[in-house]
């Protein structure tokens, strides 16, 4: 078996039906799917049985523990030469795997990730928040474009690695936040080659509001102190960013007080995000939606940042002390 597709999913049904769908017109067809229920009270076991004579699927159900500690359930029983480990929400162009294949024999490696895009089914939301999420503007470019501030990390939403690799490293941590880059960064830190490939793309369709994405932005920004506080040197200048952002921010507010041309510079940045997520979605209502995703984008993981400073590293509380709320039970 050369691949393993691993999908950890918590009640999401629809969209294991839109990703599984999306496997069945692979071109390049030597895979197994590995679906494992996290304790989900909305479980897909239906939906993976309906593709029992178009995939070889197997389908596992275990109480919530979070996404990294499922991936690894998965990665027990799996029988590839290469564990690719998706999100549910994801959805696969048809020459995903084929992509992935050529990349491999062109040049071998240790572990792998490709970027994500859009689909054109998506909302303008989700549109919006793509583009937030990628774009150099508000990012860095560290999500696998061309342009970019730090190294690439894979990301545990399109995220490849040789499955024995995977076990020498003894798969993903316990994090609660992070789990990903935390992975991703002991492969660097075992000496294994890692590569962007970027023509294994995914359509990724992450949050569905704006309230969803703030959480999972403000997460990522405790997650990048955890890191911190894990491997010092993790920490780049484009973690940074946001937090100076978010207090630019409330100080051009504050300044707006006694002097309204102070919120020149904000209205400057959003014009950029506007003209560019208007440009790349031939849209100006995605463009508008782009700016308040760029906010929140960027002031979501700022606060994350700076909340996690404040209790980790002032208050010096650990990593389960300071969220006790935020961790699986």
């Amino acid at each position: 078996m050369r691949y393993s597709v691993i999908v950890p999913v918590y009640n999401r049904p629809d969209e294991v039906d839109e990703l599984l769908c999306s496997l069945t017109k692979q071109t390049f067809r030597d895979f197994e799917v590995i679906i494992i229920e996290d304790g989900s009270s909305l479980p897909c076991k239906n939906v993976a049985e309906k593709y029992r004579d178009s995939l070889d699927i197997h389908y596992y159900m275990k109480p919530n523990s979070g996404p990294g500690q499922t991936r690894n359930y998965g990665a027990e029983r799996s029988n590839g030469e290469y564990l690719l480990i998706l999100d549910s929400d994801c959805i696969l162009p048809e020459g995903y795997l084929a992509a992935v294949e050529a990349e491999l024999q062109r040049e071998p490696a240790d572990a792998f990730g490709g970027p994500d895009r859009a689909h054109d089914s998506f909302t303008p939301v989700q549109k919006a928040i793509n583009y937030a999420m990628t774009s150099f503007f508000t990012t860095g470019g560290i999500r696998g474009g061309k342009k970019k501030m730090d190294k690439f990390y894979p990301r545990s939403f399109n995220m490849g690695v040789r499955t024995e690799v995977y076990r020498a490293l003894h798969g993903f941590s316990d994090m609660r936040f992070g789990e990903d880059i935390d992975f991703s960064i002991r492969i660097f830190k075992g000496g294994y080659r890692c590569r962007l490939f970027p023509e294994a793309w995914v359509w990724h369709k992450r949050r569905t509001d704006f309230r969803k994405f703030f959480k999972q932005v403000h997460n990522s920004g405790i997650a990048r102190i955890n890191l911190y506080k894990k491997y010092p040197e993790s920490l780049k200048l484009v973690h940074l960013l946001p937090a100076v952002f978010t207090v630019g921010v409330v100080l051009i507010l504050l300044a707006s007080l006694v002097c309204a041309w102070s919120l020149t510079l904000l209205a400057l940045f959003a014009l950029i995000i506007f003209l560019d997520a208007s440009f790349q979605n031939k849209s100006m209502k995605i463009g508008i939606l782009s700016v308040l995703a760029a906010f929140i984008q960027l002031t979501g993981y700022g606060t994350g940042f700076l909340r996690a400073w404040w209790k980790r590293c002032v208050l010096g509380k650990d990593a389960f002390s300071a969220f006790e709320k935020n961790f699986y039970k």
